[in-house]
């Protein structure tokens, strides 16, 4: 797990280990943003932000990012559950601010930042697990390559009560060297 915990950069990009500086400007990225958190596990606005930092602090199998952008923290992104043993680790836990959305193709760079960095430490699959009401997202992370595996119906509480479905995505190194030459 400490391999995948360091600083990736793609020009005015910047992903580093979540630390105690990144904390208030990270507030206020996600500040930015009212509307969104409803398709979100957990609400990172106001009073809850204070105890989703908590509660990051408390798991340990998470590798949380802060994401820069011309040296401002625009959001995060995490690796999830890493699996050695396995060869599997999940990318997901990702907020990128309104203003930052689409521009300079900031998420595509932050995963495949990401993605490359998890295969050049041995991962030979990578996980993306998406509320289905997130099509943004699930286009997104089709757009990177990988592939609808399947939705689990029902499967997790989010912080406003609704019970939603998760779309799972995967994709494995032979399909990543394919498409990024």
């Amino acid at each position: 797990m400490n391999a995948l915990r360091t600083v990736l950069t793609d020009g005015d990009l910047r992903l580093e280990p979540l630390a105690d500086h990144h904390v208030e400007p990270l507030r206020a990225a996600c500040a930015r943003d009212t509307e969104i958190w409803d398709i979100y596990p957990i609400s990172m606005l106001g009073e809850h932000f204070d105890k989703a930092m908590e509660e990051f602090h408390a798991t340990t199998n998470w590798v949380r990012l802060a994401v820069l952008w011309q040296g401002e923290v625009i959001g995060m992104s995490s690796y999830i559950n890493p699996d050695a043993r396995n060869h599997v680790v999940e990318i997901g836990g990702t907020y990128i601010e309104p203003s930052a959305r689409g521009a300079a193709g900031i998420n595509t760079r932050m995963k495949r930042l990401m993605i490359d960095h998890a295969f050049g430490q041995g991962f030979t699959r990578i996980e993306f697990r998406v509320d289905a009401r997130n099509l943004r997202s699930q286009a997104a992370v089709r757009k990177l390559g990988a592939v609808h595996e399947g939705t689990l119906r029902r499967n997790r509480i989010t912080w406003t009560g609704y019970v939603r479905d998760t779309c799972v995505f995967g994709l494995l190194n032979s399909d990543w060297s394919g498409s990024s030459a």
